[in-house]
C-alpha cells in the first residue's frame, strides 16, 4: 500500500485503498496535521477514537464540552492551525453551541465533529436522537453531513478545507453507524488557498487617496493577525507616518513597543486612538469589519471621523461597507494588501511627508498624556463606585482597586505572554491595560461575548504553544462558569495561570442596575468560598492577593510554576465594588411603570 509523508512527518495512505470508514476519517485528519483534539470520549465515535494514538492523535478530555470547543477555539488562534472538537451525539453536540459561536465571531478555523444518532434510529426519538445540523447553521461557514460511508474521507477533507478557506467554524456531523463497515476510497490531499491583495483598481484608487491624504490612521485588525501581516503592517504605517490603532478586542494587531502604536478603540480604549482617529482625513480600516463595539462613543468622546475617507481591506467582501460608509473597499487579504499599497506608493510624493515629524510629535503628546491618566486613574470616581470604595473600608479585610490591579498585571506580564479575558466589567476595563508585542498573543469572546470564555480558550493556546505563557483574566461570576476546566489543566498538564477578579457581583449587569434601575439590585450578588483554595482542592496552586504590593509578584510566581514546574495556579484578587463605564449607554432605556403597584420601582 503506497503512503505519503505530511509535514508533520506522519504517514498517510496515498492513492485509492480499502479500509473502514473510521479509518478513512483518522486518515484525513492527519492529512490535514491533526494532533490534539479537544472533547469528551463517547460510544457514538469509540471505533474511530480506538485508533486516534497510533495515528498520532491526542484526545484531550474535558470537564464540559463548552470547554472544549473554547479550547478549539484557543488552539486554533495561537496556532492558525485547525482546533478540532468532538462528544457524544446529543447533549455532548449540543454542550458545544455557545463555543463554537464565540469561534464564528473570532473567526477560527475551528472543525466541529459531531456524531449523530444512527440512520436506523433516526426520527424515532431514541436516545440522544437530535437534529444537529440546525443547532449550528448560523455559526459555521460549512456544514458537511456524511450520507454514505464511503464519502467519510471527502466531506471530512472538505469540512477542514473550508474552516481555514473561510476562516471560522465548520461542522462534520455523522451518523455513528456510519463509522462501520468496508469502504474503497482516496485521503484527499488538503487545499489550502493563495490569497491575493486585492483588484488592481480598488488598490490604485486607495493608493490615490493615501496620496493626497494629510492624516492617514490605519486601524489594525483581526484580518492582519490571521494572515500574519504584522510586518506589513508596520511598514505601510512607516511609509505613511500614520498612527496604527487596534481594532476592537485585537490588542496583538501591532507591537505596543512601536512609536506609532496608540491602543485599542472601542470600549474601554485608549483615549489616544481615539483623539488620533478623530483627526483623520483618511483612514485604512486593515483586515476588520469595524464592528459596532469598536467604533461606539466611549470615555464621553464621539471619536469616529465623519468625512473621512475610508478604505476597508477585508478577506470576506460581505464585511466592506456592512457597518461604516467606506470609500474604497478592497476584497483580499489583509498582509497582501498592506503589501501592495506600501509598493505603489513607495516612489510617490506625499502629502503628508512633509508633516511627519510634527505628526510624530502629535502621536507621542496623546499616548504620554493618555499613560499619566491611566497611572493617575486609580479608581472609578462616579457616585455608585466612591459609595462602595467608602463601604469597603469599613469591612474587615483589604479591597483592591481594579485599574490598580490591572496596572500591576501589566507591569509584571512576561515576554511573550498569551491572555484571555472573559466578558464582564473588570475584564473589559483591562483592555486599557493589555499591550503586546506579537500576534497571536490576545484572545477575547469578540462579539458574542459569552461568560467561561477565558480558562478553556487559555488552555488549548497553551496545549499549541506549550514554550508560551499563559494567563487568563476573569470575573468571580464568569469564572464560575468554567473553573472546573481547571481540572483539564492539571490532569493533562497543560499549566496556566488565571487571575479571577474577586468582587461578589455580576458587574457588567449591575452596572445597567446602578444607571436605570435606581440601585434595586436583583440577583446580581455573589458570595463565594476562596477560589484560590477551590483551585487548591482540583490539584492547582492557589494564591489569595489582597495587598497591591503582592499583585506583580504573585503573577511572577505563578508563571515561573507554569513554565518551569508544570503547575497551574489561580491567582484570587479581593476588589472592591467599584464598577467601570457600562458597554452602551444606549442599551437601555429609563423604566417606565403604568400600574400602581408598581409605580416606585422607576
Amino acid at each position: 500500500m503506497a503512503e505519503r509523508k505530511t509535514g508533520d512527518g506522519r504517514t498517510v495512505v496515498s492513492g485509492p485503498a480499502k479500509m473502514t470508514p473510521s479509518e478513512a476519517f483518522v486518515e484525513t485528519m492527519v492529512a490535514n496535521g491533526v494532533t490534539d483534539i479537544f472533547g469528551i470520549m463517547g460510544s457514538a465515535f469509540m471505533d474511530a477514537m480506538d485508533i486516534f494514538a497510533p495515528a498520532g492523535i491526542r484526545l484531550v478530555p474535558v470537564v464540559h464540552e463548552q470547554g472544549a470547543a473554547h479550547m478549539a477555539d484557543g488552539y486554533a488562534r495561537v496556532s492558525g492551525r485547525h482546533g478540532v472538537v468532538i462528544g457524544q451525539n446529543g447533549p455532548g453536540i449540543s454542550n458545544c453551541v455557545t463555543a463554537i459561536a464565540a469561534a464564528f465571531w473570532a473567526h477560527s478555523p475551528v472543525v466541529m465533529i459531531t456524531p449523530e444518532a444512527g440512520t436506523m434510529g433516526t426520527g424515532l426519538g431514541g436516545f440522544q436522537e437530535a437534529n444537529q445540523l440546525p443547532m449550528f447553521q448560523e455559526f459555521t461557514k460549512y456544514q458537511a453531513h456524511v450520507n454514505n460511508p464511503k464519502r467519510m474521507a471527502e466531506y471530512t477533507a472538505r469540512a477542514f478545507d473550508r474552516a481555514h478557506a473561510e476562516l471560522g467554524p465548520t461542522q462534520l456531523n455523522i451518523p455513528r453507524d456510519f463509522f462501520y463497515g468496508e469502504i474503497e476510497t482516496e485521503i484527499p490531499e488538503p487545499q489550502r488557498l493563495d490569497r491575493g491583495p486585492g483588484g488592481d483598481k480598488s488598490l490604485a484608487q486607495a493608493a490615490e487617496l493615501l496620496a493626497g491624504a494629510e492624516f492617514p490612521v490605519i486601524i489594525s485588525g483581526g484580518g492582519v493577525v490571521m494572515s500574519d501581516g504584522v510586518e506589513e503592517c508596520k511598514a505601510l504605517a512607516e511609509r505613511l507616518g500614520a498612527p496604527v490603532v487596534n481594532s476592537y478586542q485585537h490588542n496583538d494587531s501591532f507591537p505596543a513597543s512601536h512609536p506609532q502604536w496608540c491602543g485599542p478603540l472601542g470600549y474601554q480604549g485608549s483615549k489616544a486612538a481615539m483623539k488620533l482617529i478623530s483627526q483623520a482625513d483618511v483612514v485604512i480600516a486593515l483586515g476588520t469589519r469595524l464592528g459596532p463595539f469598536g467604533t461606539l462613543p466611549q470615555h464621553g468622546m464621539d471619536y469616529w471621523p465623519k468625512n473621512a475617507k475610508i478604505i476597508q481591506i477585508d478577506a470576506d467582501h460581505k464585511m466592506l461597507g456592512l457597518v461604516k460608509k467606506i470609500t474604497v473597499g478592497i476584497c483580499g487579504d489583509a498582509k497582501a494588501a498592506a503589501s501592495a499599497l506600501t509598493e505603489r506608493l513607495a516612489d510617490r510624493t506625499l502629502a503628508s511627508d512633509a508633516t511627519r515629524d510634527e505628526r510624530a510629535g502629535r502621536i507621542k503628546a496623546e499616548k504620554d498624556a493618555w499613560e499619566e491618566e491611566l497611572t493617575e486613574w486609580t479608581h472609578e470616581k462616579d457616585p455608585y463606585s466612591l459609595d462602595m470604595i467608602a463601604e469597603q473600608d469599613q469591612e474587615e479585610g483589604n479591597w483592591l482597586h481594579p485599574r490598580q490591579v490591572l496596572r500591576e498585571l501589566e507591569k509584571a506580564m512576561p515576554a511573550r505572554v498569551m491572555v484571555s479575558t472573559d466578558i464582564g466589567n473588570i475584564n473589559s476595563v483591562a483592555h486599557s491595560y493589555l499591550r503586546f508585542e506579537e500576534p497571536r498573543s490576545f484572545f477575547a469572546p469578540m462579539s458574542f461575548g459569552n461568560c467561561g470564555y477565558a480558562l478553556p480558550t487559555i488552555i488549548g493556546a497553551k496545549a499549541a504553544a506549550m514554550d508560551r505563557p499563559a494567563i487568563a483574566y476573569a470575573g468571580d461570576g464568569a469564572w464560575g462558569m468554567s473553573m472546573g476546566e481547571i481540572m483539564t489543566a492539571v490532569r493533562h498538564d497543560i499549566p496556566v495561570t488565571a487571575v479571577v477578579f474577586h468582587n461578589r457581583q455580576w458587574g457588567a449587569e449591575k452596572k445597567n442596575q446602578v444607571d436605570f434601575y435606581d440601585r434595586r439590585f436583583v440577583a446580581g450578588e455573589l458570595e463565594s468560598e476562596s477560589f484560590a483554595g477551590i483551585a487548591q482542592a482540583m490539584g492547582a496552586d492557589g494564591i489569595v492577593v489582597d495587598k497591591l504590593e503582592d499583585v506583580g509578584p504573585a503573577l511572577q510566581k505563578a508563571v515561573d510554576a507554569q513554565m518551569n514546574e508544570g503547575r497551574t495556579t489561580v491567582i484570587e484578587v479581593m476588589c472592591t465594588r467599584e464598577l467601570g463605564d457600562p458597554f452602551r449607554r444606549d442599551a437601555l432605556s429609563k423604566p417606565v411603570r403604568f400600574l400602581e403597584k408598581y409605580q416606585d420601582y422607576v
